[in-house]
């Protein structure tokens, strides 16, 4: 089956993110399909971009076909906007050429906003085919409840448009937000199109991190100076959805308990805030470090005695979460603590970890106190619950196969 999948932000092992079409569509070819990404010539989200001279180029990478549209780069939120309508008018223009040159089977939308969804359903008219949309965030109610947009704002209206229509005209939906159903069928999805895929893992990858890694110096004089200490660690982006401030501010609240050392690795636009209040209060149970490389990870966290991974009070956060930490979290069998306004959460629902509400360093502090407490043995079981749940049912294979399995029936 010739599958392709139309994602803005597509990224991959040398331009960094996004992982996930790169990692289904390895597992889709192992399966004996062909794939085809269409992704824009930049993303913010990319460590390195691709080297992009023609408008349609296209590059094999592992066996999947990626076709580049040339877009302009942007700084501001306006010249991002205008890059998404380029991308989205040169899908537009090269509707004929991808179908002849493709023949899709299925087509995906995939990039995140919703307004691909117009091209997609063209080529898909063209080509006889079913279209199926992936949703990664609920757009246009991200960027309002993130960006401040009101509803009445032109590109709050257009994204709405759009939105709606996907719903209405796709054969199947695909999400990665576990509760985001009803949310759809308010904006026109019927019963029964709906199906969540979330974010996974890759075996092989993970084994190959394990073999042979190591930390750089910096980090490992750290965790070896704090062989005697309960950590508590974070890996990922400082950013201020993460309400990392919540986690330093539990370190306030525990900076007479000599046992519990905070180690922060990554970096991000919130850094400085949050060194701003380690300083403030003097903390000496708080460390940062810098980020690490994807495949330092699971060595990164077995130096870990307890995860944390938070977020901002949020609606959004009631439709479900997808933050890959969390699968990096449970894979290395730590528990996790969970301060993120989400109902019936993985970490809930699997009893690998406490959660509680978010923005709310008390209870952080009660739950790293709790888990402090027990013994290394006690953690290890409620570790365990994480990742054998993983094991199980989040492996890219697995993830793959449901997906393609979904669209087709």
């Amino acid at each position: 089956m010739n599958i392709l999948v139309i994602d803005h932000y597509i990224g991959g092992p040398t331009y960094g993110m996004e992982y996930r079409p790169y990692y289904i569509a390895r597992e889709w070819k192992k399966l004996g399909h062909n794939v085809t990404i269409i992704g824009a010539s930049f993303s913010h989200l990319r460590l390195q971009q691709p080297s992009v001279s023609k408008d349609f180029m296209s590059e094999n990478i592992d066996g999947i076909e990626y076709i580049w549209l040339k877009t302009p780069t942007y700084k501001s939120s306006l010249q991002r906007i205008y890059n998404i309508l380029v991308f989205v008018l040169k899908l537009f223009l090269y509707v004929k050429k991808i179908v002849q040159q493709i023949g899709p089977d299925v087509v995906i939308a995939s990039s995140t906003y919703p307004l691909d969804i117009y091209p997609a359903k063209k080529i898909a008219d063209k080509s006889g085919v079913k279209l199926c949309y992936e949703v990664h965030d609920l757009w246009p109610l991200s960027p309002m409840v993130i960006g401040g947009y009101s509803k009445w704002h032109p590109f709050i209206i257009v994204m709405q448009k759009a939105e709606n229509y996907a719903y209405k005209h796709v054969d199947k939906v695909v999400s990665l937000l576990w509760n985001a159903e009803q949310h759809m069928k308010e904006h026109g999805l019927p019963s029964g199109k709906f199906k969540c895929i979330p974010n996974g893992y890759s075996k092989i990858d993970w084994k190959k991190s394990n073999i042979n890694r190591d930390l750089p110096e910096l980090h490992k004089k750290v965790f070896n100076n704090a062989k005697d200490k309960i950590i508590v660690g974070f890996a990922g982006g400082f950013a201020a959805s993460g309400s990392l401030d919540t986690l330093i501010n539990s370190a306030v609240l525990l900076q007479n308990n000599d046992e519990i050392l905070f180690v922060l690795v990554g970096k991000g636009q919130e850094e400085g805030h949050l060194k701003g209040i380690v300083q403030k209060n003097s903390l000496k149970n708080v460390i940062f470090l810098p980020a690490v490389r994807k495949v330092e990870i699971p060595q990164l966290i077995s130096n870990f005695d307890i995860t944390f991974i938070g977020g901002i009070h949020s609606i959004l956060h009631k439709y479900g979460t997808a933050a890959n930490k969390l699968t990096d979290y449970m894979l290395s069998s730590k528990p996790i603590i969970q301060a993120v306004d989400e109902q019936n959460s993985m970490v809930e629902r699997v009893g690998c970890g406490i959660c509680v509400e978010a923005e709310n360093s008390e209870k952080v502090a009660e739950a790293i106190l709790k888990l402090a407490n027990m013994t290394v043995e006690e953690r290890e079981i409620i570790g365990k619950k994480g990742h054998d749940y993983v094991v199980e049912n989040l492996e890219w294979g697995k993830l793959s196969k449901d997906f393609i399995d979904w669209i087709v029936n």
